[in-house]
């Protein structure tokens, strides 16, 4: 059993992409040059930044997003999913052109590939003063790189500036440069992300939670490491599973719990987001976090 906390959760600013999810699935996934019969297709919110928010909204967290959609259709599907799972999108822009999209196949095994087109996250290249003034009185900012790194390097400078933590979950992974990870205190990422990145740049950083998968994740923190075993349940597509995972992750740590109760959380919620179709929409809500990780933590 976790402890509870009674501290509020302090709001949470997600800065990042936002695109609608393009999902086929498929008996497995084509081999480079072949051409498959598909069995569904269907069209869900996603997008890492969205997805992060969503999850942390649903995980009790509150939540302002940064981020930028296209004046079509799908931007207005975008701002209504947001919306309505309870992220604020008072931040959030709208410019012309099409909004961010991603084609995903899923396979009967819950494997996945994607292939994410930018649109309007391109258009993130900076931050407003109202950006900045919500970054500066945030309990975290979490960030991804699906958007212009240099709104992201912009966000996390002035977070660290006012003391306020960063989390970045650095995917896509790329080279880090060195201004980011001096401001980065929560580092949340995969192995194949862990290996791309490399060990120097995860060294400088505080707090590394590199997740596992199926088998959980760890944790490397000033007072040490250990692993936490993710629940087992059965999975029917991974889509999400990871931004499930650090959403609650940061409504967790900014509840003030400790690093082991936080990573117990996520790992929760990362397997409880297996069990739906889907990213943004399988993010699952904070009472079955709670049920399955029998928790009684309250943010």
């Amino acid at each position: 059993m976790l402890e509870a906390t009674t501290a509020a959760t302090a709001q949470i600013v997600v800065l990042g992409s936002v695109n609608m999810d393009l999902v086929t699935t498929t008996d497995r996934l084509p081999s480079p040059g072949e051409t498959l019969l598909g069995n569904s297709f269907s069209t869900i919110p996603g997008g890492k930044g969205g997805n992060q928010a969503i999850a942390a909204a649903r995980a009790g967290g509150a939540v302002v997003f940064i981020g930028a959609v296209g004046r079509d259709d799908f931007g207005t599907q975008l701002t209504h999913a947001l919306e309505s799972s309870g992220v604020s999108v008072a931040l959030l822009r709208h410019t012309r052109g099409p909004s961010g999209i991603a084609a995903i196949t899923v396979d009967q095994r819950a494997e996945n590939s994607i292939v994410v087109i930018q649109g309007a996250n391109a258009a993130l290249v900076g931050l407003t003063d109202a950006d900045r003034d919500a970054v500066r009185t945030a309990g975290m900012l979490v960030c991804q790189l699906e958007i212009p790194i240099s709104a992201v390097i912009s966000a996390a400078g002035v977070a660290a500036a006012a003391g306020v933590p960063v989390l970045l979950n650095p995917s896509p992974a790329r080279e880090l440069p060195p201004e980011l990870l001096a401001s980065v205190s929560l580092l949340v990422l995969n192995e194949t992300e862990a290996a791309s990145i490399g060990p120097d740049a995860v060294a400088v950083v505080p707090h590394v939670v590199i997740t596992l998968g199926a088998a959980g994740a760890r944790y490397r923190g000033p007072d040490g490491q250990f692993d936490v075993r993710a629940p087992t349940v059965e999975a029917v597509d991974t889509t999400g599973a990871g931004d499930a995972f650090t959403g609650a992750l940061a409504v967790a740590w900014t509840s003030g719990l400790s690093p082991r109760a936080s990573v117990e959380l996520a790992c929760a919620a990362g397997a409880l987001a297996t069990t739906t179709k889907g990213a943004a929409t399988s993010s699952p809500i904070r009472s079955a976090i709670d049920a399955l990780a029998g928790a009684t933590y309250r943010p």
